[in-house]
């Protein structure tokens, strides 16, 4: 004859894999929608970086007295150039989202991304005792500058 479990004790496996299963889904959750923000910052700051060096390159010289609107442009074109993946659902455009300021010698590129954008393509979750996941900040900010 094999042991069974008490009466008493026959549901106590479902309810404890039900509360096991709500923590690591959290957890899992957590993980898999935060990826999508964060890799959306390294890319910004890949293209802002990628946005400096080929504004280096602008002769002006050549450019005369439309270098700082040729160094602007080449800038955010270059950005805009490397944040091409990014498909059209989450509503990136690089005239609302890239900025090039060049000024006193600094250029300074900026990206930002209203973080409410991916709520398009992301669920956000309210977990009880937890809050909202992901819980990300209102934009996506990076700032790259480059002294010339």
């Amino acid at each position: 004859m094999s042991p069974s479990l008490p009466r008493k004790q026959k549901g106590a496996a479902t309810i404890e894999f039900a509360l096991v299963f709500l923590i690591f889904f959290a957890v899992f959750y957590g993980m898999v929608s935060y990826c999508l923000p964060l890799l959306m910052v390294q890319s910004f700051h890949e293209a802002t970086a990628e946005a400096l060096r080929s504004s280096v390159a602008v002769d002006p010289v050549a450019a005369g007295s439309g270098y700082t609107a040729l160094v602007q442009t080449t800038a955010v074109q270059a950005a805009a150039n490397r944040l091409t993946w990014i498909p059209s659902s989450f509503n990136f455009t690089a005239a609302n989202n890239i900025t090039a300021l060049y000024s006193g010698g600094i250029l300074t590129v900026t990206i930002t991304y209203p973080t409410s954008q991916l709520r398009n393509v992301l669920p956000f979750l309210v977990l009880p005792g937890i809050g909202t996941v992901p819980s990300l900040p209102a934009n996506l900010t990076v700032i790259s500058s480059l002294q010339f």
